[in-house]
């Protein structure tokens, strides 16, 4: 039986990726998690635990010994520097690198998943992001990201290496989009500036699958992918679509550029002072302002099948019904 080991797996993305592998008995899953993770999208389920820091190649040693496949969701998405976002984005990946091509001489895969933000946005409505295009990330977060790539590619050239970029990704088990499932439900949408802003969207359940896809696949070697619907969605449109799916209206409220960006730079100032990172911050809002975070599918249909299945209104309907189930929403 094929031994999986997952990183991240305790979080959103990466537990359903654990899930995905599962829906099946092919696959002997092995989880890397942290010491202070929570483990409550893992426990009951048929897999093998085991708590490594990312800075320590030992303990990867252990958890990747003979894998057949590594699926490296983990990272930060939130730092106080750009030093913090390279550890835990660049140099764990380099990490887990190193264990691999140590520990797992059968390796037939090490997939690397990535982020949209690594390319950065697209230049128009016309021309979704290519994974082929020339990358230029906003964010220091898209910055580790794309460095991450880089490095993997360059260092560990006899790696089986495939990397996924994921569009924006919501679903069930997300705390970082549910804030806007909450204001629907209040009957209030969105929509930030005066221009039309278009983006691509990943459920999760589609890009775990698509992942998993990816990974197994012969023709991915080698290459990037993104994995997220075919086509754009404005956000007029989207907040039409979750409201209809959360059952009522919603009220729109446009947030001027400026106001994005003030705030955004109020809570990156205050944030430097607390324990966690912000979420949200200055580079965050300049993600947030930009018209096109669009990309192009297409090559990883060309290649291993992949297609975007669930559309987009059952999809905002399913993870109201699961935010509602677990008491998130009422």
């Amino acid at each position: 039986m094929p031994k999986v080991v997952i990183t991240g797996a305790s979080g959103f993305v990466g537990s359903h990726v654990v899930d995905s592998y599962l829906s099946n008995d092919d696959y002997e899953v092995h989880c890397i998690i942290r010491k202070t993770s929570s483990t409550k999208w893992l426990d009951g389920k048929s897999v093998v635990l085991h708590e490594c820091d990312f800075m320590d190649i030992a303990s990867l040693e252990v958890a990747v010994d003979n894998a057949d496949y590594v699926v490296h969701v983990a990272g930060s998405v939130a730092a106080k520097s750009y030093e913090d976002f390279r550890r835990s984005n660049v140099q764990a990946t380099l990490n887990l690198a190193e264990a691999s091509l140590k520990k797992s001489p059968k390796l037939k895969r090490f997939l690397l998943v990535s982020s949209q933000t690594a390319a950065g946005p697209a230049k128009s409505l016309d021309e979704p992001t290519h994974p082929n295009d020339e990358c230029f990330p906003l964010s220091s977060y898209g910055r580790s990201k794309r460095e991450a790539e880089i490095e993997l590619i360059r260092n560990y050239p006899d790696l089986p290496v495939t990397i996924v970029r994921p569009p924006a990704v919501f679903g069930p088990r997300d705390t970082a989009i549910l804030t806007v499932f909450q204001s629907i439900a209040k009957k209030v949408g969105t929509v930030i500036g005066f221009k039309p802003k278009y983006v691509t969207l990943a459920y999760v359940k589609d890009l775990a699958k698509g992942i998993k896809q990816a990974a197994v696949s012969e023709n991915s070697i080698g290459k990037t992918y993104f994995l997220g619907t075919k086509e754009p969605y404005s956000w007029p449109e989207l907040n039409d679509m979750l409201a209809k799916a959360y059952g009522s209206k919603a009220m729109i409220i446009k947030l001027p550029h400026i106001l994005v960006l003030t705030l955004g730079k109020i809570t990156g100032f205050w944030g430097q002072f607390m324990k966690k990172p912000p979420v949200f911050d200055y580079e965050k809002a300049i993600d947030f302002i930009q018209p096109y975070w669009i990309c192009d599918s297409s090559t990883a249909f060309d290649d291993f099948g992949f297609v975007h299945q669930t559309d987009i209104f059952t999809a905002f309907k399913e993870t109201f019904d699961w935010y509602k189930s677990v008491g998130w929403l009422k």
